[in-house]
């Protein structure tokens, strides 16, 4: 079976609707980056903007700093950003890698979700992730494919042969009502809940936000630019990142 599959695989390749489907692709890419770059590169001038607008105020409120001093703070402040760490007080003493953050950063990396906002910050701790997730990773996708298959069973298979042979109704129709039913329960329960419970928790989340995020997450993407259990008002960060991992 595997050598008809690739057979088949090796046929489409050679035909006109795989170079069909490479253009289709790179139309959808290109289509992509257009639309965003649309949408995005006005608000990021803007920003920019603000952001000189600003520095140059607070030069002007306090000549005695200087530019290059500032330009170096701010650097600095910049890279402690780029591993975790902030330099506003409040947050200072908060720690990225204490056992329900590691646990936080060792399930992101693992499903490859990869936040981005904690990273090693010692070199023995860049070489234990690399060796660590050499096998973690495809462990990790071992373990997902084996709940999935077992899943399959009592989720899909199960109910739709109960509901067919119990009452009679059409298999095709019984798996297709099921299957939104099934779609309609994960939206709620992976996306919506979520998303309502990151709203209420997070002080500064919108609802939209909070539905990206679970988005980005749950397919792997990763972006970094929203994370839980960061914001000031966070009194339960360790038990919030631990909800956050096993979900």
């Amino acid at each position: 079976m595997a050598v008809e599959f690739l057979e088949t695989v090796r046929k489409f390749c050679r035909s006109r609707a795989f170079w069909i489907l490479v253009a289709s692709y790179i139309g959808y890419v290109t289509l992509g980056s257009v639309v965003l770059m649309a949408l995005e590169l006005p608000r990021e001038a803007e920003l920019r903007e603000q952001l000189r607008s600003l520095r140059v105020s607070f030069l002007d409120s306090n000549p005695c700093v200087q530019s290059d001093l500032l330009e170096s703070f701010v650097e600095k402040v910049l890279f402690a950003k780029k591993y975790g760490v902030s330099a506003l007080d409040e947050r200072s003493l908060e720690c990225n890698y204490d056992f329900t953050s590691s646990l936080f950063f060792v399930s992101a990396f693992l499903t490859t979700t990869g936040y981005g906002e904690t990273v090693p910050i010692s070199d023995e701790g860049k070489l234990f992730c690399i060796f660590y997730c050499m096998l973690g990773v495809p462990l990790t996708l071992l373990v997902f494919a084996c709940m999935v298959q077992r899943l399959m069973v009592f989720v899909m298979r199960r109910p739709v042969r109960y509901v067919h042979t119990r009452w009679g109704y059409e298999a095709g129709t019984v798996a297709l009502v099921h299957a939104l039913l099934l779609g309609a329960l994960m939206i709620t329960f992976f996306f919506i809940i979520p998303a309502a419970i990151y709203t209420a928790m997070e002080g500064d989340w919108s609802f939209l936000e909070s539905l990206y995020f679970c988005f980005i997450s749950l397919s792997t993407i990763g972006l970094g630019d929203y994370i839980p259990g960061k914001t000031r008002s966070q009194a339960v960060r360790q038990a919030y990142e631990f909800g956050t991992s096993c979900e």
